[in-house]
């Protein structure tokens, strides 16, 4: 039997290698910058500046659609992604390691953002659309494992190899260069495994001239409640935004600088493993929740859901308790929280690409919400800076509150995202 027909083969692979570099890029990147003696501040806008190829990946994407395949786009990329980890690797111990490396990032988040595209391309065309609703659970399942393998499995990692060295600069220059070498290893294996079938069915046709995007970009801004919708997209996440770039900091920093004085081990355990265990089980019963009884109901309580958690890290903030288990409980609430929250947010992304160009709608859509996480991300470390710990997570919470507001004002089909009852 070919592996063409075999989806078991290369779906869990592929779409692990859209997780990782994201993790490590986007989130594993803070907690090395932090412990290789960076400030808050220039961490919260540099690697914020990380999140712009996913912000503007739509306007390059017609070129994936157009030139080669899939397939081939997708292994190339792996491939300038992993030789961009071994090269951050090699760069760690050199002077001027935080230039270099950023640099070495950002082109490993192009070619990350570019990987997302022809991977979710590469799906749709080779995989029987009967075959697709089954096996999207499966895509999502492994993009979380990615995430787990990243910030869980990666920092214990690097915290082993600090604690194994007693040198930050060795054991994270070891880390990124073993990141670099599994992403070969999963590039080769998708090599090997993809389906060869692809068609270009652009190809096929004659080339589309370069105003039908131009058409359906401006389709985007026609929709009902435009204003409104990117108004919304772009603050809804305007506190969660700042928490993600803050909290590994909050939780290494010393007691006495307002942190929690945790090793990198402890945090690669408290996110990489119980983190991303509530925050799947909060997302796969989000879905659930919107199957059965629809988006109207559950919205605003699953955006609740996700906000309200932020509470607990101002206790943690105040209070400093010295068991690890209050730490642990408040991540595992803020984390399911989250994954069960986010789910409506994601849903409500779809509403918005319907029509007949869902495709570049949603990849407008989930480009406006990297740019509302890119650009609060950037000031976070300025704004924890100036207020402390204790009053930068009361902002954080505070900067909820416009997008639950919003939230209040969108319409969608009273039904939205129902399961249908076949009768």
């Amino acid at each position: 039997m070919k592996t063409d027909n075999k989806p078991w083969f290369w779906i869990p692979l592929l779409n692990f290698a859209s997780g990782l570099p994201y993790a490590i890029i986007i989130s594993v990147s803070v907690i090395m910058y932090k412990n290789l003696g960076i400030s808050n501040e220039d961490i919260g806008v540099y690697t914020s500046l990380l999140y712009l190829p996913w912000v503007i990946k739509p306007l390059w994407s017609p070129l994936i659609e157009l030139i080669g395949t899939k397939r081939k786009w997708f292994l190339m990329m792996q491939l300038i992604i992993s030789i961009s980890f071994l090269l951050v690797g090699f760069t760690i111990p050199t002077n001027g390691f935080f230039i270099m490396t950023l640099s070495i990032f950002w082109v490993a988040a192009f070619a990350s953002a570019s990987n997302d595209i022809a991977s979710d391309g590469f799906y749709l065309l080779v995989l029987p659309e009967d075959k697709q609703s089954f096996f999207i659970g499966i895509r999502s399942t492994f993009y979380r494992l990615s995430m787990l393998a990243g910030n869980g499995l990666v920092v214990l990692f690097a915290g082993y190899l600090e604690h194994k060295f007693g040198d930050n600069t060795k054991a994270w220059s070891y880390t990124m260069i073993s990141v670099g070498l599994l992403m070969a290893f999963i590039t080769a294996y998708n090599f090997i495994f993809t389906p060869k079938n692809e068609i270009n069915t652009v190809a096929n046709k004659e080339a589309k001239p370069s105003q039908d995007f131009g058409t359906i970009f401006i389709s985007f801004f026609k929709k009902k409640q435009i204003g409104l919708i990117l108004t919304f997209i772009l603050i809804f996440r305007l506190g969660e935004s700042q928490l993600l770039k803050m909290l590994s900091p909050f939780l290494l920093d010393p007691k006495a600088s307002g942190g929690m004085g945790l090793d990198t081990e402890a945090v690669g355990i408290i996110y990489g493993t119980c983190g991303v265990a509530a925050l799947t089980i909060g997302g796969i019963l989000g879905g659930i929740a919107i199957s059965k009884q629809g988006l109207t109901k559950w919205m605003f309580p699953m955006f609740l859901a996700m906000h309200l958690p932020i509470l607990g890290f101002i206790l943690l903030a105040f209070f400093h308790p010295t068991s690890i288990y209050y730490i642990y409980a408040v991540v595992i609430v803020e984390q399911f929280g989250y994954g069960f929250g986010f789910t409506a947010f994601m849903m409500y992304l779809i509403h918005v690409a319907e029509g007949e160009s869902k495709t570049a709608h949603y990849a407008l859509a989930t480009g406006f919400m990297a740019l509302g996480m890119m650009l609060p991300g950037m000031l976070s470390g300025f704004i924890q800076k100036y207020l402390g710990y204790q009053n930068f997570f009361i902002w954080v919470f505070l900067a909820t509150i416009p997008g639950l507001i919003l939230s209040r004002f969108l319409t969608f089909p009273k039904d939205f995202g129902k399961k249908s009852e076949e009768v």
